[in-house]
């Protein structure tokens, strides 16, 4: 990765800030706890920032459609989250399979 390439990523970055930002404030906040919950979680599919953007696409629309937040992801947020990497590996199933016991590279 050179520098070009994280210049290039910050500025993606601030833009996708910008667009949270824009949001009404509740729509904000339920993004930064979804935010603050997949970087605790640490879905794999997290690194391209299509799943963050993708969420931000969702809730533009919802407010262009006049919904209120939880109207679009229900009352529980962390059930929402969970609904969006359900199928997704995790860094933490990853590090828990190359502990599991089987065999691995330095085992053979």
């Amino acid at each position: 990765m050179g520098i070009q390439d994280i210049i290039e990523g910050k500025k993606q970055w601030r833009a996708h800030m910008a667009r949270v930002k824009a949001l009404p404030p509740d729509y904000q906040i339920v993004y930064k706890e979804i935010q603050k919950y997949f970087f605790k979680v640490g879905p794999v599919g997290l690194d391209d920032g299509s799943l963050l953007s993708d969420i931000v696409d969702f809730f533009e629309q919802g407010v262009a459609d006049g919904k209120g937040v939880l109207e679009l992801i229900g009352n529980d947020v962390a059930v929402f989250a969970d609904g969006l990497i359900k199928d997704s590996p995790t860094y933490a199933d990853i590090y828990q399979e190359s502990i599991s016991g089987k065999p691995g590279k330095a085992e053979k």
